[in-house]
């Protein structure tokens, strides 16, 4: 038989498959092979065959050549997610073609940026017998030219399909629904099979009338399953009951790319292209007077001049001096930025934590490896580290995950840093007129971190979230901030005068001149009265007739704790510990855990700390911590119920917990609990653990976030030592809106007599049977919600750090009577707009 001769498909820079920044193709999971950097647009057959493949993607194509072997050829990476955008077909399935005529042609100008990568893996899926003898050299090829040799070596591979004998084996079966975006593309399947090979099992998959072998890609390729689809796993072998379920575990987790399903039927999966900026071309210039309606992302008026800051963009070259030097310059660019982020006092609190999520990403093996394949394909090494963050930029834009989209300024940002590095300087610094409103599409961390004191007092932006890095940013500064105002924002000119009522949730255009009045003296006001309660930190927090409310901070991370005690923080009455679990490739081990909440309380110095147990789930999700594609997260799987699921979690996280006990006062808080039988749950696992130890169980509390929570309080209160209300989460459920929405965010509103009625109901409950209630949710930090609060019989409120001091001047303010009496018209009123009114009327009685 002689030798098949296999020409390369694509003009390029041919590497070795382990440089494939992709694991799955790298470690040969798919076959072996060989990939290129593409320069060309077209990608040919490498030998004569039939097409038996093409994704609906459009980004990889199978051949089956007349002897038996199989080749597929992979466009790029993560290129399923484009769903076809940029690729046209130029064969179809069934068609034979001749060795070099073209099957794909790419528009690159559409994939750049959008792709994890371009590079173009060639791989032979099934041998056939041959072996592979790779002719070409590494470096420069061009499309045609002679790269590999097929040659037989006497070994004919075995026959795949199920025979006679196998067939009378016991066949086990299992339905599986695929939740993963994209369907059983390549990737997902090469990890299903190489879990397969684990086991003395030989599964095949069934679906649509047709069957593959789950041990052969491109057979799975033909089968084109697709988000939604039900497939039938096929099992044979002494193994086949356990290869079975976990077969159907990973691919009801999702894979890492699990998405609802579709309402009914199975649908074509599609991804949306990722958010581009908005225009100002065509869009239409709001009117003097009008209003835009935004999402509060940070709480305070301000009044000023419009100021649209210009950034500056560094040169980058698209070719480098060649991949030694450009790896190296990038290298040392990395190394620099690494340096200046981590440097100490560069930032505190929330700052501080955002910069340690940015070193997170700068050490990612992923993004770096992925960077370094481009310079080897002689791509400069700013135009390398740009494409690679962009394309996670874009992807992340474009899972219409809220919480992902928001993080994707992230990579945004860390690209620019790079790039002024690699050009030896730094970005031109944005200079503001004294008292503007900045106003742009959206912000990056850095931009906002860069702004000088004194000159914008608010921010208003046209996309953007209210949980974003800036948004916290913003409300660690004290910046009044808007933002998805839409692109209407983008058309009020330069200088023009705004109202930024973030209460109200209004950007008022050119308003009269008696609101202008209005509310720079509310803005002057407000900013005194700041002044004021920093002045009288700290005291106690206590109502004006000397009832004792505690007034705690949130915090997430030890960087946190020392602004919250310049504010007068009297304790913290929340600690996020997700943040030590999110943005990161692995959970945190036990010991990394007590060093972390020990240092905590450590620098609360014998403060109490109220350590919550892990929230995650819903909008917070961990990537090493899979979850089946859920159609509403925020009623599945997420705060307690991933413990009480994954109880080596819990248990790690509650021992950590113990061990850290003797640095201070520390409690524990219990996440997203509905039902008296979850608190006992974790009761007894905190009481076996902390027997094991040899240690003390310390106080446990309920954090109340359901309804079911709160009309359930007695009862809960009875078997816990404290209850602590988290109304963000309370209001969504309540009021049954997404708080991530911004299409509802203008009705999601914690003042809403439904809340107050709940609210009202936990206190009851906790004050039946002796136990404290309070709140650490946002309305702890709103001075207009506190006297309605302590009128409901809340004795503690939790707070954003640089909320407290101006928490506690408004107890300060206020009498018992005077909160028991609003509370009683509050739960009567009819609206929270109505609450919010009677509030003020109070709030002005007394001087706030």
């Amino acid at each position: 038989m002689p030798s098949i001769s296999l020409s390369a498909p694509l003009s390029g820079w041919l590497c070795p498959l382990e440089e494939v920044p992709d694991p799955v193709f790298a470690g040969g999971m798919l076959g072996e092979g060989v990939a290129i950097d593409p320069l060309g647009e077209v990608l040919h057959a490498p030998a004569a065959g039939e097409v038996i493949g093409f994704h609906e993607a459009g980004h990889a194509v199978t051949l089956r050549l007349p002897e038996g072997v199989e080749l597929l050829l992979h466009f790029g990476l993560d290129t399923v997610r484009l769903g076809g955008a940029g690729f046209t077909p130029l064969v179809r399935i069934g068609e034979h073609v001749g060795q070099g005529q073209p099957l794909l042609r790419v528009a690159l100008d559409e994939v750049v940026g959008k792709a994890r990568s371009l590079v173009t893996p060639l791989l032979v899926t099934e041998p056939a017998g041959y072996v592979i003898e790779w002719i070409a050299p590494f470096g420069t090829v061009e499309a045609g030219d002679p790269m590999a040799l097929l040659v037989r070596d006497g070994a004919v591979t075995a026959d795949r399909s199920i025979g006679p004998a196998a067939a009378l084996e016991e066949q086990l079966c299992r339905e599986v629904r695929v939740p993963l975006a994209h369907g059983l593309h390549a990737r997902p399947c090469a990890r299903l099979a190489e879990v397969v090979r684990g086991y003395g099992a030989e599964v095949r998959v069934a679906a649509g009338g047709r069957e593959a072998s789950l041990a052969s890609p491109t057979a799975m390729l033909r089968l084109a399953v697709r988000h939604g689809d039900t497939v039938t796993l096929l099992a044979t072998g002494e193994d086949a009951a356990v290869v079975l379920g976990e077969l159907a575990r990973m691919i009801e987790s999702g894979m890492g790319e699990g998405a609802p399903f579709p309402v009914e039927g199975p649908v074509k999966a599609s991804v949306g292209e990722p958010v581009a900026p908005v225009s100002v071309a065509d869009i239409p210039v709001p009117l003097p007077g009008a209003a835009l309606r935004g999402v509060a992302a940070s709480p305070g008026i301000a009044v000023g001049p419009v100021w649209r800051p210009v950034q500056a963009e560094p040169a980058i070259d698209e070719i480098g001096g060649g991949p030694e030097m450009e790896t190296a310059r990038l290298r040392n660019a990395l190394v620099a930025v690494r340096i200046a982020l981590g440097r100490p006092g560069a930032a505190q609190g929330e700052e501080e934590a955002i910069l340690g999520a940015h070193l997170a990403l700068l050490d990612d093996p992923e993004l770096t490896g992925a960077a370094q394949a481009l310079i080897a394909g002689g791509v400069s090494a700013g135009m390398a580290w740009r494409r690679v963050l962009h394309a996670e930029a874009g992807a992340l834009r474009a899972t219409g995950d809220t919480r992902f989209a928001e993080r994707a300024a992230d990579f945004i940002d860390l690209d620019l840093r790079v790039q002024w590095q690699l050009l030896g300087t730094e970005p031109p610094a944005m200079v503001a007129p004294a008292g503007a409103i900045l106003v742009a599409d959206d912000l990056l961390p850095s931009q906002v971190a860069a702004l000088e004191p004194g000159g914008v007092v608010g921010l208003a932006t046209a996309r953007g979230g209210p949980t974003s890095h800036v948004a916290i940013i913003a409300a660690s500064r004290g910046l009044p901030a808007l933002v998805a105002l839409g692109g209407g924002v983008l058309g009020i000119a330069d200088g023009t005068t705004v109202v930024l009522d973030v209460e109200a949730g209004t950007l008022e255009i050119d308003p009269v001149a008696e609101r202008v009045t209005e509310a720079r003296a509310a803005a002057a006001s407000r900013e005194a009265r700041r002044a004021a309660a920093l002045a009288a930190a700290g005291r106690q927090g206590a109502t004006a007739d000397g009832t004792r409310i505690e007034v705690f901070a949130n915090l997430g991370s030890l960087g946190d704790v020392a602004p919250a005690l310049a504010q007068g923080a009297e304790g913290c009455g929340l600690l996020r510990t997700e943040f030590l679990f999110l943005d990161r490739a692995d959970a945190p081990d036990e010991d990394e855990q007590a060093a972390c909440y020990g240092g905590i309380a450590r620098a609360l110095e014998g403060r109490p700390l109220i350590v919550r147990l892990l929230d995650i789930g819903g909008d917070k999700p961990a990537p090493y911590l899979p979850i089946a594609a859920e159609e509403n997260p925020a009623l599945g799987l997420r705060g307690i119920r991933i413990g009480l699921a994954r109880p080596e979690v819990l248990s790690t996280q509650l021992r950590a917990i113990l061990r850290a006990a003797s640095s201070g006062d520390i409690r524990i808080m219990v996440p997203m609990i509905a039902r008296v039988e979850e608190l006992r749950a974790v009761r007894q696992v905190l009481i076996a653990e902390a027997e094991r130890l040899g240690v003390a169980v310390p106080q446990l509390g309920v954090m109340v976030e359901t309804p079911a929570a709160a009309v359930m309080a007695d009862l809960l209160a009875a078997e816990c030592d404290f209850l602590s209300i988290g109304t963000n989460d309370l209001t969504q459920y309540t009021l049954a809106m997404d708080r991530g929405n911004p299409a509802v965010a203008d009705g999601l509103d914690g003042l809403d007599p439904a809340v107050l009625r709940l609210v009202a109901q936990t206190c009851a409950g906790g004050s039946r049977v002796g136990k404290w209630v309070g709140v650490c949710g946002g309305l702890a930090s709103d001075p207009l919600a506190v006297p309605l609060l302590v009128g409901l019989g809340v004795g503690e409120l939790s707070a954003a750090p640089g909320q407290v001091a101006e928490i506690k001047a408004t107890l300060a303010a206020v009498t018992d009577a005077g909160c028991a009496a609003l509370a009683r018209a509050a739960l009567e009123a009819a609206s929270a707009a109505e609450v919010r009114a009677l509030a003020l009327e109070m709030l002005r009685e007394v001087g706030l």
